[in-house]
């Protein structure tokens, strides 16, 4: 950083009467002086991107481990109104645990953060557009005598260590609640029955209906919606952000992946 220098008062009028010249010059790493969106990226020509591909169908890793789900390829049709045809925006994805993504954003380890953000005021956080409605719901074992909400009451509940889920689950009177950063590991403990219920997003849950058995309950425990985050002050980012939101979901590909991930 560059030593402050003593200015004589003189010396500063001089400045802003002959030159207009800034006492302070504008820094491109610093998002409250940096003049557009490209400026406020960590480096030039890449958007980096934390992500926790633990979450289908938002986000997970298929069988050779490669990232698959419906912000993937969001993603990769946002990245069409980044830049140019001759001049490409790059996407970096930084794989990490959920819990970590905020505060990875927060410090410019990475630009922004995808991976079925909701909005919370607890976030200090800048969130886009919403991208996808959704909500917070309990997914119990098909033997379960857990029918209802009401039922929840006392019992051991996991959820995702930082997400609203967690946030949910502790709302639910009695509730034992188990927080740890892998939702695979959540839903292995559901199986085995160290678990009563887990709660998730209503697209994950409906994965897990479908493919792995389980079963949803009914009603919503927090209605909410999904957004893609930024550090706070790298407010021109976010906009560029939402304008490419409001484009893709005008789209006919917002559809088509929303059919393709079940999340209709």
């Amino acid at each position: 950083m560059k030593k402050l220098v003593k200015i004589t008062a003189a010396m500063l009028m001089t400045c802003a009467l002959i030159t207009g010249c800034s006492s302070k010059p504008t820094d491109n790493n610093d998002p409250q002086t940096a003049a557009t969106w490209e400026d406020q990226l960590g480096k030039k020509g890449v958007i980096a991107i934390g992500i926790s591909p633990d979450y289908p169908p938002y986000e997970s890793l298929d069988a050779s481990g490669n990232m698959e789900g419906f912000d993937i390829d969001m993603v990769a049709e946002l990245q069409k109104y980044f830049g140019s045809e001759d001049a490409p925006y790059e996407i970096e994805w930084v794989q990490m645990s959920f819990d970590t993504i905020i505060s990875s954003v927060q410090t410019g380890q990475v630009d922004l953060g995808v991976a079925g953000f909701t909005y919370d005021p607890d976030r200090d956080v800048l969130f886009s557009e919403p991208y996808m409605e959704s909500g917070q719901v309990a997914l119990v074992n098909p033997d379960s005598d857990i029918k209802t909400v009401d039922d929840l009451k006392n019992k051991k509940i996991g959820a995702q260590l930082g997400a609203t889920a967690e946030k949910a689950a502790n709302s639910i009177e009695g509730a034992d609640v188990q927080a740890v950063s892998s939702v695979n590991v959540l839903i292995e403990s559901l199986k085995s029955n160290a678990l009563d219920a887990v709660v998730v997003d209503i697209p994950v849950a409906k994965g897990y209906v479908e493919n792995a058995g389980f079963v949803m309950l009914d009603e919503v425990l927090i209605d909410e919606s999904t957004s893609i985050i930024a550090a706070k002050g790298n407010d021109e980012l976010i906009a560029k952000v939402n304008e490419a939101v409001k484009a893709f979901k005008a789209s006919d590909a917002y559809n088509e992946l929303k059919e393709k991930w079940g999340m209709n």
